[in-house]
């Protein structure tokens, strides 16, 4: 087990109070994509929200071979800061970012917070989901926290939104994507589109990650949203 973070401002959280912490839990797996969760993180902040966070082993490789950060258990609040401060073009503090609301779970902490019913959350977000994720969570291995912590958030049935992130995908990764489905899940492929008038890398990534937050229910500004009036994304390109 890795060792577990630490945290002393307890407060009225621990107690289940009126103003109790009830946190996002976002998970972020192996797929190639860490500039999406990037951004769900910044708008689940922007937006007030508090977040548990849980990033895989394997995300970290994809981490380090995306941004050339190294996300690590005890300094995560640097590493943290430093990856959402970049953008999907690689540019160093494209963003202000305040980690202050963010608590973080090591992923072989099976006894953190999430991996309980009892343990109060608003939902889970994984982002982006590999087909190795989806395969866990489908049949419920719980191999390590974001998995344990996705099955919990089924079986409670609270949200779960699961950006899965794979192309082509074959047969069986559609059935344990229609099984979670079933289960009750989001399943939001990560997927731009191109109506919002997208002249940056960033837009992409923000349409996916704004709508990864409308299945959750936050609201934010990531993205023009279709009006029912044709060319207005030309339109808004030209003003760019």
């Amino acid at each position: 087990m890795e060792p577990r973070e630490q945290h002393s401002e307890q407060g009225s959280e621990g107690r289940g109070g009126p103003g109790a912490r009830r946190p996002w839990v976002v998970g972020v797996s192996g797929a190639s994509g860490t500039p999406y969760a990037a951004s769900v993180l910044r708008g689940l902040l922007h937006a007030g929200e508090d977040v548990d966070l849980v990033v895989s082993r394997s995300s970290r490789l994809t981490l380090l071979d995306e941004t050339g950060i190294a996300y690590r258990d005890a300094h995560w609040r640097e590493d943290l800061r430093s990856w959402l401060a970049r953008g999907a073009d690689g540019a160093p503090d494209a963003f202000d970012v305040d980690v202050s609301r963010v608590r973080h779970w090591a992923a072989g902490d099976l006894a953190a917070g999430p991996s309980s019913g009892s343990y109060p959350v608003k939902g889970m977000l994984i982002v982006p989901a590999s087909t190795a994720c989806v395969a866990g969570v489908a049949l419920g291995l719980s191999k390590d926290l974001l998995q344990r912590a996705a099955s919990v958030t089924l079986k409670e049935r609270r949200p779960l939104v699961v950006a899965v992130r794979e192309t082509p995908l074959n047969g069986q990764t559609l059935r344990h994507l229609v099984t979670l489905d079933e289960a009750g899940a989001v399943v939001l492929p990560a997927s731009p589109a191109f109506y919002a008038g997208a002249t940056h890398i960033q837009d992409l990534v923000d349409f996916v990650a704004g709508r990864v937050l409308d299945a959750a229910g936050v609201p934010h500004k990531l993205y023009r949203r279709w009006e029912g009036e044709l060319g207005g994304g030309a339109g808004s390109r030209g003003k760019g």
